[in-house]
């Protein structure tokens, strides 16, 4: 295996792990990241949809007590099946989407200047809802515990905007979540919690349709990337947590409009070839 790919797979773990769970759209940095790294191919974008995977291990690892919980109380504990039924009915609508149109949406969507627009919408509606957070609404919901499955549904829902790469599935979850009445924090924790079944779901399908692509000469380059994916998500998380107890979502939002005029502008002056 080339070591310059090996470093450029732990570069692109590093993209995905910090950008998964933090409003910023992670497919948006790996397809700039894929593009600036010079690797093109149907092999790559599998590669970027598997390592998702290191990033939902961060959540399993972090979250292992309240998770391994829920699975020995769903028999008989109704907190424990009204959990788990939550995810499950906030994980449909994209999952549902996803099958029927990935295809349309990779051919179509997944290049820099639909990720550049979608950063930059994104976090105009970031600002919007931290605006009216600021007014003073109340939150109705405090803990992941209270969230029903009418709630789960239409989070669930808002989620399926992120199948256009540069939207972000955290940031729309998570605003999405404040919208309905979560506080910051229960909005990021299922955000969170909602990431295992999209985020597994997504790489296991990837995995069976392109499975002719892959051999057993690409395993270093997977666990590469899942392991940089991993740790860089662990640390991420650990620091997300804290920073949402104190501080709003709106710097995340300026990154991305500045983040996404610069691609926009780049593109426009021909500095760097984006769509290549």
């Amino acid at each position: 295996m080339d070591f310059v790919l090996l470093i450029k797979a732990a570069i692109m773990g590093v993209v995905e792990g910090l950008t998964e769970f933090i409003p910023v759209s992670s497919t948006g940095h790996l397809i700039l990241a894929a593009s600036l790294l010079n690797m093109p191919g149907e092999k790559i974008k599998l590669f970027e949809v598997v390592i998702q995977t290191g990033a939902m291990m961060a959540i399993v690892s972090l979250y292992a007590r309240k998770l391994w919980d829920t699975l020995l109380g769903l028999p008989r504990e109704r907190q424990a099946q009204r959990f788990t039924l939550n995810v499950l009915v906030g994980f449909f609508p994209a999952a549902l989407l996803g099958f029927l149109f990935i295809g349309v949406i990779k051919s179509v969507l997944f290049n820099p200047l639909v990720v550049a627009m979608g950063f930059i919408v994104g976090g105009v509606i970031i600002l919007w809802a931290e605006r009216r957070q600021a007014r003073g609404v109340v939150p109705r919901i405090e803990s992941v515990d209270e969230v029903r499955w009418t709630d789960a549904l239409k989070v669930g829902l808002v989620q399926c905007a992120a199948l256009v790469p540069g939207v972000s599935r955290s940031g729309a979850t998570i605003i999405g979540g404040m919208l309905l009445g979560f506080s910051r924090k229960a909005a990021t924790e299922f955000s969170f919690f909602l990431a295992i079944p999209v985020l597994f779901g997504a790489a296991a399908y990837d995995l069976y349709k392109s499975r002719d692509l892959l051999s057993t000469a690409d395993i270093p380059l997977f666990a590469v990337g899942l392991f940089f994916s991993w740790m860089s998500a662990w640390i991420c998380v650990r620091w997300l947590l804290r920073f949402v107890a104190t501080h709003t979502f709106a710097p995340f939002a300026w990154y991305r409009i500045a983040f996404g005029a610069l691609i926009l502008l780049t593109a426009a002056m021909g500095w760097v070839d984006w769509v290549a």
